[in-house]
């Protein structure tokens, strides 16, 4: 078979999958109730999931007992054990039993124990983090920037966490101001041209329009967008226009309507 002349991209192994892993009302658990505990326990409540810790309770740190204390996890007051993996037990004790962990974590400082925790959970098929040791990690946690919906982990796949955390900071530093309520907004609009046209054929027209919509608009001028704005912006979505913002700020209040402007949004160019 002859070889293409196409350029391909090199492949670079050594990495990682990163995936945002959609854990929301699954039942996780946590073994270990200290300050690497405390940070685990936040990235999955941060993320809705149900989470149970197995701790005695003279090992929890003033973090995790918070969570306690205020319902925001399950606790189990003892060592684990391996029944841990098959039933874990529902927030709500007049419901039935959560069933066996989607994921494990492990932040006690007992390798033994962490070792062996680990193995039970690569025999029952659930991913599991121990905390500190790279080779019995299905998963690694990232150092996480947030604002609002937006996410960016960086990840050194285990080998310098602490400079994740340097470069996390210098990447949230570059960030203009506000991005986190402009997508808060780009996402309320999405679902609004959903409910405009909601049929499933037309999921391709709807994408190219967002992308035009989010190609125009500046991040301010996206956090910006108004509830009137963005119905007023709707309008142009059947004629397949994007007006400039000025054009959406003089339409507030009913000052103008779609048909009364001629927009033109640059779609086919100039001549001279």
């Amino acid at each position: 078979m002859a070889e293409s002349k196409e350029k391909f991209p090199e492949v670079q192994g050594g990495g990682s999958l990163i995936l945002a892993w959609q854990i929301k009302n699954k039942p996780v658990l946590v073994v270990g109730g200290g300050e690497v505990a405390a940070g685990r326990i936040l990235n999955l409540l941060n993320a809705d999931a149900l989470v149970t810790v197995v701790c005695p309770a003279e090992g929890l740190n003033p973090e995790v007992r918070h969570r306690v204390a205020h319902k925001q996890v399950t606790h189990i007051d003892r060592k684990f054990e391996p029944s841990d993996l098959e039933n874990l037990p529902s927030p709500d004790t007049s419901a039935s039993p959560l069933g066996p962990p989607a994921m494990v974590l492990t932040a006690v400082d007992d390798p033994a124990a962490s070792t062996q925790i680990w193995k039970l959970c690569k025999a029952a098929r659930i991913p599991a983090n121990i905390a500190d040791v790279p080779p019995e990690c299905d998963f690694y946690f990232g150092s996480v920037h947030r604002d609002g919906p937006l996410q960016i982990m960086v990840s050194t796949n285990g080998k310098g966490p602490r400079l994740a955390a340097s470069i996390r900071k210098f990447i949230g530093q570059a960030l203009p101001v506000g991005v986190g309520d402009a997508i808060e907004r780009v996402g309320l609009l999405r679902a609004k041209l959903r409910e405009l046209s909601p049929d499933i054929e037309d999921g391709p027209n709807r994408m190219r329009w967002m992308i035009r919509v989010s190609d125009r608009y500046s991040w301010n001028e996206m956090s910006d967008l108004t509830d009137e704005d963005m119905d007023n912006l709707l309008s142009y979505y059947k004629p397949k226009k994007v007006p400039d913002i000025d054009v959406l700020k003089a339409m507030r209040g009913g000052g103008m309507s779609a048909e009364d402007i001629d927009v033109f949004d640059g779609s086919f160019g100039f001549a001279i």
